[in-house]
């Protein structure tokens, strides 16, 4: 089952992402879906979820509506499974977050949102008192888990670059060519443009805790290189699979234990709530997620967040370009093969 999910993921209809190289290069990270499912159906007790990519030339500026969506669903899933749960993201892409929060039925009490870093030498550390805080609530949780979905994480300096394992001499010539010096280490969009002023250092959270607290896994889903876990993966194996000239400064240096490729990262948040409703012999807290649900939860994210497709920067009821049916197959699917109908609800 857990193959056949992490196959349903791996389309990409639009051909905008790294999936559609796989064919050329071969796959990303296989089989890391599965093993991320075991491991959270087998050992979870407290989960923190981050999400949010803003999009500053968006219409208007806003979160995409990639990322709360599978985030939320895959929460409200963990929590009724009775893991505590927690979502967390910035001020900019806040008001999303709610917005599908409420809509998807997770109490406003498992949102958490980050401070943004003060400008200037003196805001350096002006996150790190907040992230400390969080550490100490993380250990009462007993946080076993943290989870990146759709959340843009700082590009590779020559020092990651060099401290990524491989089993050849680091690309550091070609690195140099095509990555400027004053572009190392910062936040990109998939067009190579820097978002660092809009996104704050939630990857901070991800280079921090594992050191902090003893046994914290932690899962990065993307679908363009340039999100949290993909630092798992060789700059180089990323870079050529991607188009344009931004193609050496768009991906992540951040890794995670287990790194999932989706077509679209939201499709990874379902993939890994149905795969953990299966694992725990729960498939009927999926029951109330169908196809119409998440339009609807799109609609409402994208009318009050408000959001924008983060494709086309507009505030439309879509994702990554797609249009709804092409978005949601990949959802029907699952809960096609877990044997849900694909319109009833089954929670009361």
């Amino acid at each position: 089952m857990l193959k056949h999910l992490e196959q349903l993921i791996r389309r990409d209809p639009a051909r905008r992402g790294l999936i559609s190289t796989e064919s050329t290069f071969g796959p990303l990270a296989p089989g890391h879906l599965a093993a991320a499912v075991d491991d959270l159906a087998e050992r979870a007790r407290g989960v923190a979820l981050v999400t949010g990519f803003f999009i500053p030339r968006g219409t208007p500026p806003a979160a995409e509506t990639d990322g709360p969506l599978g985030t939320l669903l895959l929460a409200d899933v963990l929590r009724r499974a009775g893991v505590e749960t927690l979502v967390i993201t910035d001020r900019n892409c806040f008001p999303a977050v709610i917005a599908a929060a409420r809509a998807t039925g997770v109490p406003s009490d498992c949102l958490l949102e980050y401070p943004f870093p003060r400008r200037g030498r003196e805001g350096e550390n002006s996150t790190a008192e907040w992230r400390r805080s969080f550490a100490k609530h993380a250990r009462n949780m007993e946080l076993s888990h943290l989870i990146a979905i759709e959340r843009v994480g700082p590009s590779h300096t020559q020092g990651s670059l060099g401290a990524q394992p491989r089993d050849h001499a680091p690309p550091f010539a070609n690195f140099e060519r095509l990555v400027a010096k004053e572009s190392e280490g910062c936040c990109h969009n998939m067009r190579g443009e820097p978002i660092d002023v809009y996104s704050g250092d939630l990857h901070r959270l991800f280079e921090e805790l594992p050191g902090m607290i003893p046994g914290l896994k932690t899962i990065g889903v993307g679908d363009g290189a340039n999100e949290i876990g993909m630092g798992s993966l060789a700059w180089e194996d990323l870079s050529r699979r991607l188009n344009g000239e931004q193609a050496g400064r768009v991906p992540c240096r951040v890794g995670c234990d287990w790194t999932i490729v989706a077509g679209v990262s939201n499709w990874g948040g379902y993939a890994l709530a149905a795969g953990f409703a299966w694992r725990r012999g729960q498939v009927d807290l999926l029951s109330e997620h169908t196809a119409s649900s998440q339009r609807r939860i799109l609609e409402v994210l994208v009318e009050r967040g408000p959001a924008v497709d983060g494709v086309s920067r507009l505030q439309t009821a879509t994702v990554d370009g797609l249009s709804f049916e092409e978005y949601i197959a990949p959802w029907d699917d699952m809960r096609s093969a877990l044997g849900l109908s694909l319109t009833e609800s089954g929670r009361s």
